[in-house]
């Protein structure tokens, strides 16, 4: 795929992440003339400490993003960080259990906790599991993204590159139009071509799906990273904000390296890579922006509010979900190198459980 397509891709995620940070602003903007038998909790706010530790929140969620998702690019350089290299399997491994927690013990509880609430109309949110709903048709409909999206990528690609490997494919007499292309077994030059021929298809296979991994991936994070990030920055307490500041710095450090690891497989050229990587790691922060703009207005208690928050980190739960699942730990372990070789199995699955348990710990505090 060239640069362009890879920017219309990244146009594509940005228009995306536009609109959806344009309705959950509006909602929970709109929430403040809602008051659905539910107050917004009152008591004596620490505003100026809380916008303190917004500021440094948005410096540190910032930083450790950003550094994040560069160790795997800038770590190409490095030997021991090369995607060919067990050390990598083993991050990713640790990264996917982020991932898989963030979904699972922070994402998915949260939204039942919202689309269950008690200021929501008993009927129809509390007679059913509107969040599992959405977060199954959400992996679902990623999983359908990520096969057309495939498919979509290699028949395009393919296609354009069939003229020039049939005619390297064999040889045809110009004189007879019925005779087809022969193969020459007995030829070791025609077994070397087709050799390296099934190579190269097998590398640009897999680069692509590498791709529509990172961009899907990046998406299912960019959800989750701006609604956490609206819910900080409209907080007025700053007994809530200190422990998310420690707790979000660590998930987006690490949400990072899983997204570069991803990027760096997918193999983009330096100027979709750089977008990208900007792409994650300024989404947090705008979120904790467009929380403070709006947190003279924000009800958090607000049926749209919890509505809209609810269904979006339900669909957010469901990609990261099935991301970490199918397309991180399942490619990885299935892996006939990982396959083969018992050190590295074991301690893929050994940082897959540190990264799991770790990030589940972080529910305490965030």
């Amino acid at each position: 795929m060239t640069t362009l397509h890879h920017l219309k891709n990244l146009s594509i995620l940005l228009l995306i992440l536009l609109s959806f940070t344009a309705t959950v602003t509006a909602a929970v903007t709109a929430g403040a003339d809602e008051s659905c038998g539910c107050e917004k909790e009152t008591g004596t706010k620490d505003k100026e400490r809380a916008m303190t530790l917004k500021f440094i929140a948005i410096a540190s969620i910032l930083s450790a993003g950003g550094v994040g998702v560069l160790v795997p690019i800038l770590g190409r350089s490095v030997a021991v960080l090369r995607p060919e290299c067990d050390v990598f399997f083993i991050i990713k491994a640790f990264a996917a259990g982020v991932i898989l927690a963030t979904g699972l013990i922070h994402i998915l509880p949260d939204a039942f906790e919202r689309l269950t609430s008690r200021c929501l109309p008993e009927e129809p949110w509390r007679h059913f599991p509107f969040a599992g709903f959405v977060a199954m048709s959400s992996a679902m409909a990623t999983m359908m993204v990520d096969s057309f999206a495939t498919s979509y990528y290699k028949r395009s690609l393919f296609s354009k590159a069939l003229p020039v490997d049939d005619a390297e494919a064999g040889e045809v007499d110009s004189s007879s139009p019925d005779q087809q292309p022969q193969p020459h077994f007995h030829s070791h030059g025609g077994h070397a071509h087709a050799h390296a021929h099934a190579l190269q298809d097998e590398s640009l296979s897999e680069r692509i799906r590498n791709r529509v991994i990172s961009q899907v991936l990046e998406l299912g994070i960019v959800v989750h990273s701006v609604i956490i990030g609206i819910s900080l920055g409209a907080s007025q307490r700053s007994s809530t904000i200190r422990p998310l500041v420690g707790a979000l710095s660590f998930h987006q450090f690490f949400e990072g390296i899983g997204l570069g690891g991803c990027i760096v497989q997918a193999n983009f050229r330096a100027k979709a890579t750089v977008i990208m990587a900007m792409f994650f790691s300024l989404t947090a922060p705008v979120g904790i922006a467009l929380g403070i703009a709006v947190s003279s207005s924000y009800n958090e208690n607000s049926s749209t509010a919890l509505i809209v928050e609810g269904l979006f980190n339900a669909a957010s739960a469901g990609i990261l979900i099935y991301m970490a699942l199918v397309d991180l730990l399942a490619a990885d372990f299935m892996n006939p190198r990982m396959q083969s070789n018992g050190r590295l199995q074991f301690g893929a699955h050994l940082a897959l459980l540190l990264g799991s348990v770790l990030m589940s710990l972080l529910a305490k505090w965030a």
